[in-house]
């Protein structure tokens, strides 16, 4: 495969942003030409994909005998003394499974799209950011370097911005699009922090380079990898800073699905899987335990905050947080590869997840009988009116609940074994982050079950003066391709130590040594039979407490939801109200910082910059005024000046 094929992978999303977006600002009537605007945008997401499904299978196949990494660069970008960076990739395994990812669900989501956004006013934009979003996102996983890495992340913070507020006449999603920019900004100065690092380590931002080097880090991987993390907290959602994801469900839904299920979300993912070898560094090893115990954290708060929601994608928003912390509970363990092999099921169900609530929102909106399309207090009986969103959801909500054989259990089991594991070899704190989550996964199999029969099955709650309809075909065929993913991709990626061998099924089929684990598989060999033990448990888990969510509220309805506010008591108002993190951060952060722009930096700027400015502008004046008046226009004057000149000079010159 030659490099103009391959460039084509990176520009054809650019050139699709750039057609759809000049033709529209030029011809007005082409911004109403709705089904040539979908196919050039989902054509221009579409065709990458297979370029990189081709180039994956022939890593895969092991063609040549060899799996060296394809490399081609487009342009020249920044050359200086002792730096050289051009806009160049590096297609692996790893960059190009997540490739096709991102472009295999973005060509559905794009798809999707052009029935939800049907009649939209900004129909043309939606799909030139659509189109730019992915640009960016590619740059960020294919580039072969940190500053193309970070050029994409930074576009797709960008981009983020553009879609969550794209309907910016409403302030609430205008401030969402704001918090979700300023959140990510906190963590890409750590970003910034870690690339001057590793520069000054091995004087290049090149993946070949850093990681060929990473042994030589010392106790510099400490800083590195902690700074890298940070950055990883900001665009994947992680405490403290995982606040903008649920807000940024301000953006139409098909944004929910892009950024939440397969793409920005799990930059931060990519980021440490892709820079593993300096996490290896033993310095580094206290790093990997706070990984482990943030995502932990993160994913049961998020968990508890999911519980006690009733608009439909707040539930999914929290949900995603939650699915996060467990790939950076896997990350923490040093089990790279299921952290990856987790954001490829994750894709699957989540994407079918957001766009099957967008199918509800859709048929709910265009009833005009509820005062919110998106409460599930509202909805209920819905799978009468809406089959095919109705099952495919009910596949995607067994998936993330665990349930075998779907992709969500291989995934989620997974990390929970390599988290259990962990703690034969590096530090009992790893079995207290299993056992949070497990408690994760039995909140997660309930709350799923409780917002999917809340909403399709059970009584009716909408007024009758009109019913809800089925989506489209432009919308339902997305639904239907991503849910049977979510059914079977768990089995692209079994755990061969359950089987008695000693490699992960991806890394030694797909992945071929490309992500070095730590020694997991290999314990867990050791230790078969509490492997074992460990999918029973997860087995009975999961389905137990579906069986038991869908039958209690089956017999209760939305009655049930006043025996599960009596269940969690107290707590359940902090719950509801997400833990009031984001008043803490107003009065702790906002306010302060408002305060002392209002009170100090505007006082400095009136009275310090400004008084600078207008003092310089004033002694210049004065200045200029005094030799003004010196400036007589008499000879004699002019004379007498000079004569004194010269008397000074000679007088210097004698006594001097």
């Amino acid at each position: 495969m030659n490099n103009t094929i391959l460039s084509l992978i990176v520009l054809l999303p650019l050139a699709g942003a750039t057609l759809i977006g000049l033709t529209g600002f030029l011809n007005k009537q082409f911004r109403h030409m709705e089904k040539l605007i979908g196919i050039i945008a989902t054509a221009a997401v579409a065709v990458p994909f297979f370029i990189i499904l081709s180039a994956f299978l022939h890593f895969s196949s092991g063609h040549d005998g060899h799996h060296d990494a394809i490399k081609f660069s487009i342009i020249p970008w920044i050359e200086s003394a002792g730096l050289k960076i051009g806009f160049s990739y590096h297609l692996d395994q790893l960059s190009l499974l997540m490739g096709m990812i991102v472009t295999g669900i973005g060509s559905l989501i794009h798809i999707y799209s052009i029935g939800y956004m049907h009649h939209d006013k900004g129909f043309y934009k939606f799909f030139l950011y659509l189109n730019l979003f992915i640009f960016s996102m590619l740059n960020l996983i294919l580039g072969d370097n940190l500053a193309v890495l970070f050029l994409g992340w930074e576009g797709v913070g960008v981009c983020s911005y553009l879609l969550i507020g794209f309907w910016y006449e409403d302030m609430e999603k205008a401030k969402a699009a704001q918090k979700a920019f300023v959140a990510n900004r906190i963590g890409d100065f750590a970003m910034i922090g870690a690339m001057f690092m590793i520069f000054g380590q091995v004087q290049s931002l090149s993946f070949a380079d850093i990681n060929a080097s990473a042994g030589s880090f010392g106790d510099s991987a400490f800083w590195i990898t902690l700074l890298l993390f940070i950055a990883a907290t900001g665009k994947s959602a992680q405490i403290p800073l995982y606040v903008w994801l649920p807000d940024a469900m301000a953006g139409p839904t098909p944004v929910s699905a892009l950024i939440h299920a397969a793409t920005m979300v799990t930059s931060g993912i990519y980021l440490i899987a892709r820079m593993h070898p300096i996490f290896s560094v033993p310095a580094a090893e206290p790093v990997l335990m706070v990984i482990a115990c943030v995502a932990a954290l993160t994913a049961i708060v998020a968990a508890l905050i999911a519980v006690a929601q009733n608009d439909i994608k707040k539930v999914l928003a929290y949900s995603t947080v939650s699915q996060l912390g467990f790939m950076f509970m896997a990350l923490g363990a040093g089990a790279y590869t299921t952290a990856i092999f987790h954001v490829m099921t994750h894709a699957f169900f989540k994407a079918c997840l957001f766009l099957g609530s967008g199918s509800v929102i859709h048929a709910m909106d265009h009833m005009h009988t509820v005062k919110d399309p998106q409460d599930i207090r509202t909805m209920g009986g819905l799978q009468k009116y809406m089959p095919h969103t109705s099952k495919t959801f009910w596949i995607s909500t067994l998936a993330i609940a665990g349930c075998f054989p779907l992709s969500g259990f291989f995934s989620k089991d997974e990390i929970l074994a390599n988290t259990f594991f962990s703690g034969f070899d590096h530090g009992s704190i790893y079995f207290a982050v299993w056992f949070v989550g497990t408690i994760t996964a039995v909140l997660t199999a309930f709350y799923m079950t409780r917002v999917t029969y809340l909403t399709f099955n059970g009584k009716e709650r909408f007024p009758h003066t009109s019913h809800p309809h089925e989506s489209s075909p432009f919308m339902t065929i997305p639904l239907w391709i991503l849910g049977i993913l979510a059914a079977v991709g768990g089995f692209l990626g079994l755990n061969q130590a359950m089987f008695g061998h000693d490699s992960h099924i991806l890394n030694h089929t797909w992945f071929h040594g490309l992500i070095n684990n730590r020694d997991l598989e290999h314990t867990m060999h050791e230790h078969i039979s509490l492997e074992w033990g460990l999918i029973i448990l997860a087995f009975i888990i999961s389905y137990g407490m579906v069986y038991f969510t869908y039958n209690f509220y089956k017999k209760y309805d939305i009655e049930g939801e006043i025996k599960v506010k009596k269940l969690f008591g107290k707590m359940y108002r902090p719950m509801e109200n997400k833990f009031y993190v984001d008043e803490f951060y107003e009065k702790t952060i906002l306010k302060p910082f408002v305060w002392a722009g209002e009170n100090i930096v505007v006082w400095f700027d009136k009275n310090i910059i400004d008084g600078i400015v207008n003092g310089s502008a004033s002694v210049t004046a004065a200045i200029g005024d005094v030799i003004r008046r010196m400036q007589t226009g008499y000879v004699t004057h002019y004379a007498l000046v000079i004569s004194i000149g010269v008397v000074i000079l000679l007088g210097y010159l004698l006594l001097g």
